[in-house]
Formats: C-alpha cells, sequence, structure tokens
C-alpha cells in the first residue's frame, strides 16, 4: 500500500472518530463506538471503516445509524480533510473485536477451580 493512501487512511480514521464522538448527538450512538481500521480505495472514491461497539448486541443498530448519517459525515469530513475526493463511506462491523469480545466472555463463564499450590513442590 502506498505511502499516500495509508496517510489518506489515518486521518480519515482521526476525522470519523472526532465527527462521532463529538460532532453527532444521536443518542443511540452513546455506546463506546470506536473505528478500528479504515481502507480507502487507490482513487479515493469509497472507504470501508471497520466498527468496533462494546455491546455485542448493539453493533448492527450502531451501523445502522452510521450509514444512514453518511451524507452529514461525508460533509463534515470534507470540512476537516483536503483530499481529491470525499469517498462513499461504507460502515461494516469489525468481526475481530466481536470475536475477542465473544472469547472473554466464554472465558469468563467458564468454571475453572484455582490450582492449589503444596509446599513439598519447591525442588526448583
Amino acid at each position: 500500500m502506498s505511502n499516500r493512501i495509508e496517510r489518506a487512511n489515518s486521518e480519515i480514521q482521526k476525522c470519523l472518530v472526532e465527527i462521532i464522538k463529538n460532532k453527532m448527538n444521536d443518542p443511540r450512538l452513546d455506546k463506546i463506538v470506536s473505528i478500528t481500521e479504515v481502507n480507502v480505495t487507490p482513487d479515493f472514491k469509497y472507504c470501508k471503516a471497520k466498527v468496533s461497539v462494546l455491546d455485542i448486541n448493539d453493533v448492527s443498530n450502531v451501523t445502522r445509524v452510521l450509514q444512514k448519517s453518511e451524507g452529514y459525515i461525508k460533509r463534515e469530513l470534507a470540512k476537516m480533510v483536503d483530499m481529491p475526493f470525499i469517498p462513499k463511506i461504507n460502515f461494516v462491523v469489525d468481526k475481530s473485536t466481536m470475536s475477542a469480545i465473544r472469547v472473554e466472555e466464554i472465558l469468563r463463564n467458564l468454571n475453572i477451580p484455582a490450582e492449589e499450590t503444596q509446599d513439598g513442590d519447591d525442588d526448583l
């Protein structure tokens, strides 16, 4: 990936986080929402933004709200970045974060007894 595209991805990601956290007043976005990755196409016309939400049950609602607000987000993004085109943004669920949360939940629910230490095992 070229340095130009990497810089664009980084800048768009920072701006999207800023817009979602500080400029959108939608109560459905009060949950902890983060943009984990941004991938813009080389022609800067399309952009895929991966969304991660702390509550697994709200992920689809949050992505739906963000997708419906895409016009507003693009206008705000145009004010913040200097790019040849402001890309059409497609918000998708970050499945890696959801998988990590699910694994953590499974591990928390396991009933693993604590190991007992014996005084006579110090033969190192």
